[in-house]
């Protein structure tokens, strides 16, 4: 039990590493952290499988650590997603109001979900039998939708606080973002439901989701007194692990009705006020999940590499990039349009709700431990998370070059 201790404690050192080495990577290329975290996280179970063998990959990655490891990963994520939910929750109540913020909504998410269609009817029609899998159809077809809507939240957050020159694309796209990811995961608790016990399924869910609704908006109205708030303000570390065990306990709670933890964690942020002082303990219990998401994301890569991928989904990557980026950057330039936004406005606010990297990750991460994803879909879906992502910079930049040039051609 010692020697697996230290071992355990030996493979966190070494998978936060990993981690460090992503985020200098990605500096280098000049694309967001996340997705070198991300990549070479994920990257590792396989790398190290193909260069030591199976029997040695055991060695180093034992059934009873890899465990462990999974739990230290999903209570890492629980926790980083409360502070998630809580920007969300903090963004639905902004500023931004009006016809364009509506418009670029619809055209960001209702594009996308009917790509997500297209990509579904050619996974569950044409794709090789060990690509479609086993999944029920309706909850394939609903989280092949969901994969292609979602867009990246905390990664779009720090792309735009590293950027000053987008204008009211920022502020648009990061609003637009906020709103279309409620019912993307909405939509996501109903192909899990439906893959977990058909209609009966989706029932236990959504009574699941109501019952928390109430107790959240309980727990709102105790913690948002004055006496509470002192204490939030006074003592913000304790707080901030009190937050933390209930986060915990509510996913495990959520875990055992059949759904995913991460429902836990939603229930968790929504119960935060919004003000100074919570949201620096929310701050602090999302600094500690989001040291730990490596590691939810190395389990991932591990789990990947020993189911095994018959043969490398080249189709299914090279559609899935095409569908994605047309659903995304077409809806999000056309509702941008639709909504009376310049030419270049529309263009950037395409872009940047183009970015899906750890939402989308997570949310593949999901449906293939549920079962909903194989192998080959898993590959294609990921690796059009991690290029959209990584896009969106260079994007940006020759949008913003070419809108420059413009401008100069203009004035001579």
């Amino acid at each position: 039990m010692v020697l697996n201790g230290m071992h355990l404690v030996a493979l966190l050192a070494a998978f936060f590493a990993v981690a460090a080495l992503g985020r200098v990577m990605a500096r280098a290329l000049r694309t967001p952290t996340v997705i070198g975290e991300i990549a070479l996280s994920i990257l590792l179970g396989p790398v190290l499988l193909a260069a030591f063998g199976k029997s040695l990959f055991t060695a180093v990655l034992p059934a009873d650590v890899t465990a462990v490891l999974k739990q230290i990963g999903e209570a890492g994520l629980v926790l980083f997603l409360v502070g998630v939910v809580h920007h969300l929750d903090r963004g639905v109540t902004g500023g931004w109001r009006g016809k364009a913020l509506g418009r670029i909504t619809i055209g960001a998410f209702a594009l996308p979900l009917l790509t997500g269609l297209a990509f579904a009817a050619w996974a569950v029609w044409l794709a090789p039998a060990e690509v479609r899998g086993t999944a029920p159809t309706a909850a394939l077809v609903l989280v092949l939708a969901v994969a292609m809507s979602v867009t990246a939240v905390p990664v779009l957050a720090r792309i735009l606080e590293e950027r000053s020159d987008l204008g009211r694309a920022s502020g648009l796209s990061m609003m637009a973002s906020v709103l279309i990811d409620t019912p993307a995961w909405l939509l996501l608790t109903v192909a899990l439901g439906l893959a977990a016990g058909g209609l009966g399924g989706v029932w236990l869910a959504f009574a699941t989701i109501g019952v928390g609704v109430v107790i959240a908006w309980l727990g709102r109205r105790a913690l948002g007194s004055e006496r509470v708030g002192s204490v939030a303000a006074e003592r913000p570390r304790t707080t901030a692990l009190v937050l933390a065990v209930v986060a915990l306990a509510a996913g495990t709670a959520v875990h055992s009705l059949g759904l995913t933890a991460i429902f836990g964690a939603f229930l968790a942020g929504v119960v935060v006020p919004r003000d100074e002082a919570w949201s620096r303990v929310v701050a602090l219990v999302s600094r500690v999940g989001r040291a730990f998401v490596p590691v939810f994301f190395v389990v991932a890569g591990t789990t990947l590499s020993t189911s095994g991928v018959s043969a490398f989904p080249w189709i299914g990557v090279a559609l899935a990039l095409a569908l994605g980026v047309l659903g995304k950057i077409g809806g999000g330039y056309a509702g941008a349009r639709w909504g009376g936004e310049d030419a270049v406005t529309s263009l950037r606010i395409g872009v940047l709700v183009n970015t899906r990297g750890l939402t989308e990750i997570v949310v593949l991460q999901i449906a293939f431990t549920a079962g909903l994803l194989t192998p080959g879909l898993f590959v294609a879906l990921l690796v059009m998370a991690l290029v959209t992502t990584a896009l969106t910079g260079p994007l940006l930049d020759v949008i913003t070059r070419r809108a420059g040039a413009a401008r100069q051609e203009v004035l001579v």
